[in-house]
């Protein structure tokens, strides 16, 4: 019996293994948090892109909240605009907050909504200000001070925390076969513009859609245990014994605690995903072996 080419022979693989994903996944909301330090060359852009063009192809409604913490901090340096942080936290004055708006809702937005058009899809750009879409309140930051023996405030600007989304906004262009491109600006009831960690955003977004998946890609290989190996299949209590035993500190912390919350309010399940890797978001989300750390309620 004649066989068929080994690379047609791999191509038809690949493509029954992820039939039964396709199809579990149709009509689905995924949201995909795509960070500044995954946007690394023309290549690994390209690969998102495309990644997010099937997966609307295919069915699914793909949703996707971007940072852009290294290209904020180019033009701060650029502009001789001195950067400080608090709890990893970018302290926001009112000449930074432009810079925020600048990058995030101009250049980082509509960059990615040219790569997903450029690739076949139909991507519309928006901030948190459009349609109300991201409402949000001032982060009020304390901690505990040593000299004074109590708590303090510390004023770290206009940074905020989400106060409610607007879905409607997303709903109508879903409904309309575009694919939402967020940026993380939200804005205050006085109309003043707040700078919001695109993490949260993202998981805020999976929560009010009761999304199927929400994908948070990063530059690290996912979450690791104290042997430098990568974790995945936990459950939310399996996670949260790894925040009590220290093996999630640091930087990782916060955005695994947003991959919990989002988790424990209905997101099916959470994946914390090596965007460094091409073609990562459909790796995760179409084969069994998947690429990064994946959290979910179910034991």
């Amino acid at each position: 019996m004649p066989q068929p080419p080994v690379d047609a022979s791999q191509i038809a693989r690949v493509l029954t293994e992820a039939l039964p994903y396709i199809q579990r996944f149709t009509n689905k909301t995924i949201v995909v948090k795509f960070g500044g330090n995954a946007m690394e060359g023309d290549e690994m852009e390209d690969s998102f892109a495309r990644d997010i063009v099937l997966m609307k192809q295919v069915g699914m409604n793909p949703i996707v909240v971007h940072g852009g913490g290294p290209q904020i901090g180019e033009l701060l340096k650029k502009l001789n605009i001195q950067s400080s942080f608090v709890d990893g936290m970018r302290v926001t004055d009112s000449a930074t907050m432009d810079v925020v708006e600048m990058v995030l809702g101009g250049t980082v937005n509509k960059q990615i909504v040219s790569l997903i058009n450029r690739n076949g899809g139909q991507a519309i750009g928006l901030t948190g200000k459009d349609g109300n879409l991201i409402q949000a309140k001032k982060m009020e930051l304390s901690r505990f001070s040593p000299d004074l023996q109590a708590t303090e405030i510390i004023d770290i600007g206009q940074v905020g925390e989400v106060k409610s989304i607007n879905r409607k906004v997303i709903d109508l262009l879903v409904q309309s076969d575009f694919i939402p491109v967020i940026a993380p600006i939200g804005v205050g009831a006085d109309g003043s513009s707040y700078n919001i960690n695109a993490d949260l955003v993202a998981g805020k977004v999976a929560e009010v859609l009761q999304a199927e998946k929400l994908m948070l890609l990063t530059n690290v290989s996912g979450l690791m245990d104290k042997q430098g190996e990568v974790l995945t299949g936990l459950t939310t209590a399996r996670v949260d014994e790894l925040i009590a035993d220290g093996t999630i500190y640091g930087g990782m912390l916060p955005k695994i605690q947003c991959a919990l919350d989002a988790v424990k309010s209905g997101v099916r399940s959470a994946h914390i995903v090596d965007g460094r890797v091409p073609h990562a978001v459909l790796l995760e989300i179409f084969t069994d072996a998947g690429v990064g750390t994946l959290i979910t309620n179910r034991h």
